[in-house]
């Protein structure tokens, strides 16, 4: 059983998302927090596999909140709930450990999805929100940082970077093997070899990195 987390300042929010992922089998809300320093606390005392962080919230702020589940509970997976105004925030979220983000009107199916990836130890990366994101991102990137991030592929091999290129556009394991016909266990492990060598501290980093050097598939 996936044992969840659920942080929204909002009542209603935390209301929804429980109600959804109560009606799957293999999933259990087993606490509700209204703000960071509650999940903070929550997250140490009610062994929790996943924590869905909404970024706006009193008391102690989401990515604060994140600082401290990633020092405190390293082993407790993080899922940020977010809105499109928030892209700036999103990406501090996403480089700090994070292990993806869900908008807060996907669909019940969507949600539950990203739930099941976390606690799997993959990312949920929407494709069209991490394009979104990234992207607004895309007129302000130096040359100088794409140079650096192109510096960093060398270090991978063309099997690798095909990889994550599919990484970059948000795709889960299984989506990843079958573009490329590959087995899910195989993209894995791939994907091990690629933020071992990149140094990332997770796929959504190395997302990050491959879209800074335009890889392309």
């Amino acid at each position: 059983m996936i044992r969840v987390l659920v942080t929204d300042d909002e009542p209603l929010i935390r209301a929804g998302v429980r109600m959804i992922l109560s009606s799957a089998d293999d999933i259990e809300v087993v606490a509700e927090a209204a703000n960071g320093r509650e999940a903070v606390e929550l997250a140490q005392t009610s062994r929790v596999d996943v924590v869905l962080l909404d970024i706006q919230m009193p008391v102690m702020d989401g990515l604060t909140a994140l600082a401290e589940l990633h020092r405190t509970v390293p082993d407790t997976r993080v899922l940020i709930l977010t809105t499109f105004g928030e892209q700036q925030n999103v990406l501090r979220a996403l480089t700090g450990g994070s292990v993806g983000f869900l908008l807060k009107d996907s669909a019940p199916a969507e949600l539950m999805r990203a739930v099941r990836a976390a606690a799997a130890g993959d990312a949920y990366l929407s494709p069209g929100a991490t394009r979104r994101v990234v992207d607004s991102l895309a007129s302000s990137q130096s040359a100088h940082r794409a140079e650096r991030a192109r510096r960093r592929l060398d270090a991978l091999t063309n099997r690798e970077l095909e990889v994550l290129a599919l990484l970059g556009e948000g795709l889960s394991n299984a989506d990843a093997g079958q573009r490329i016909h590959m087995s899910e266990a195989t993209v894995k492990s791939y994907v091990s070899r690629i933020l071992t060598k990149l140094d990332c501290g997770n796929r959504v980093q190395a997302a990050l990195l491959a879209r800074d050097a335009d890889l392309g598939t």
